[in-house]
């Protein structure tokens, strides 16, 4: 079944692949001809993978988060070979990176001329935030016949959040209805950036990166150069993709105020507006007025707390008391359900709501003490997976910490680098700021880095699994009824 589901993913590429090929025609770019012979490739290893017929299309809970893991690792590992052979970034570690970095929305880059790269290039570099965004297995859910259980445990490997739930009662009908909400954001944005005057290519490349809240531009200052009113509709799509789908559902089918009481939508919200303001007042003096401190602001904060990345100016400079409030944002990331990464706000919730009960049950013996989130009780399993998630998240950043401190940089930038990667934001700070690149890290920091980027991006867990000991190993007891048959 696994390979059935890695067959998919071989031919989706390959239809992705096309894309860029298709705008290499249009600008007149013979490195055009090199995404059509990858994406060829894949779309005959696609089709000769399915040849052979599965006995069954139904898996289970291991099998899905195996097919999740490897089927990201596929696309990295091919989605860099059009980089590599054109020549557009020259060695493979590097195109790897640059990949890993735009399949799992993270925006950081080991480019110091974006643009430099051709156009079909450039298209790629911004479509696979919108691959990763949602996912392509959501969209492989979306489309294919498997059974409801089966989908069920791809989607909980993939999805980002500390729970996946239904929205209607047929989990592939959910696959539709989130992939639905996300091509109509998509054609929204770049009709309203079209509108504020930029070309067809930057608009659909930038609502790429910002739908997905992947964040690479096309050009090196990101989106500094563009207009006051692109950048507003920038920074509202950023916020609006930081938000949990789930919402949108329920406006769609007008439950609006059930949409609205959303716990995580509000402490959100609240994270955003509230870091903005004490931003815009701490940075207020390098500016004509406090409108444009509070639009750099708000930019800033979406970006980061959205996991997007794009910056309209370099917060380096700015007073370290602004600079501290974004690094805690990385932390804290989007919601739950979006396609933003970090930690989710749910957690911090579930988490600092089980401190709060711990401290109660202490202090009240007798009382029944339970965590709640929008006004429903969680379950003790709930509650151990988030507080197992922020365990093992503290472990992975302290030792890819440790490990990239080898190439001698300073603590600032070996933890924004890690934060920002882990978390899939894009620049951090000093050496790995917004007007700077990861380039300079050793091939050795760059492939913990990417550990970093698939783990975070995957939530822990699915990619981790790949290491437990006994994965790749056949029970005895199926051996046992193997050979049994065979005799």
């Amino acid at each position: 079944m696994i390979r059935y589901i890695l067959a998919w993913v071989f031919t989706f590429e390959g239809m992705f692949l096309m894309l860029p090929a298709i705008v290499g025609g249009i600008y007149g770019e013979k490195q055009g001809l090199v995404y059509l012979a990858i994406a060829a490739g894949c779309l005959l290893v696609g089709t000769l993978s399915r040849i052979r017929k599965i006995r069954s299309k139904v898996f289970y809970s291991k099998e899905g988060f195996v097919a999740v893991s490897l089927s990201w690792i596929i696309m990295s590992l091919v989605g860099a070979l059009p980089f590599f052979i054109t020549g557009d970034i020259p060695a493979y570690e590097d195109a790897l990176f640059e990949t890993i970095s735009g399949f799992t929305t993270t925006g950081s880059s080991i480019l110091s001329n974006v643009e430099a790269l051709t156009h079909c290039s450039l298209f790629w570099r911004s479509f696979t935030h919108w691959i990763g965004g949602m996912g392509v297995l959501v969209f492989i859910m979306a489309v294919l016949p498997l059974s409801g259980g089966s989908i069920m445990h791809l989607m909980r490997a993939e999805s980002p959040g500390p729970a996946v739930g239904k929205l209607v009662p047929k989990i592939r009908h959910t696959a539709m209805i989130l992939y639905g909400i996300y091509i109509v954001f998509t054609l929204v944005e770049i009709i309203a950036l079209l509108i504020t005057g930029m070309s067809p290519f930057e608009a659909m490349t930038l609502t790429f990166g910002t739908v997905g809240t992947g964040g690479f531009g096309v050009l090196n200052d990101s989106i500094a150069s563009y207009s006051l009113a692109s950048q507003i509709v920038i920074t509202t799509f950023m916020i609006i993709c930081s938000i949990n789908f789930n919402v949108y559902y329920l406006l769609l089918i007008r439950k609006t105020k059930e949409a609205f009481m959303n716990q995580e939508l509000r402490y959100y919200l609240g994270i955003v507006f509230g870091s903005a303001l004490l931003i815009a007042i701490n940075i207020k003096g390098s500016f004509d007025n406090f409108f444009m401190a509070f639009h750099t602001a708000l930019f800033q904060v979406a970006s980061v707390s959205s996991t997007t990345g794009f910056a309209t100016t370099d917060f380096n400079l700015w007073p370290e008391f602004s600079k501290t409030i974004l690094v805690l944002l990385m932390f804290v990331g989007a919601c739950a359900g979006s396609t933003g990464g970090g930690i989710k706000v749910s957690r911090l919730v579930v988490f600092l709501k089980a401190i709060k009960s711990e401290v109660m049950s202490i202090t009240h013996p007798r009382s029944v003490q339970k965590v709640q989130t929008d006004g429903r009780p969680l379950s003790n399993d709930a509650v151990r997976r988030v507080l197992c998630y922020l365990g093992a998240y503290v472990i992975i950043v302290l030792a890819s910490i440790l490990l990239i401190s080898l190439d001698g940089k300073d603590m600032t930038t070996n933890l924004t680098a890690v934060m920002a990667t882990f978390n899939n934001i894009g620049p951090g700070l000093n050496l790995v700021g917004p007007t700077s690149n990861f380039g300079d890290y050793s091939v050795f920091s760059k492939i913990v880095l990417m550990f970093d980027m698939l783990v975070g991006r995957l939530e822990i867990f699915p990619l981790l699994i790949l290491f437990a000991p006994g994965l790749w190993t056949v029970p005895k007891r199926r051996l046992a009824k193997k050979k049994k048959n065979f005799e």
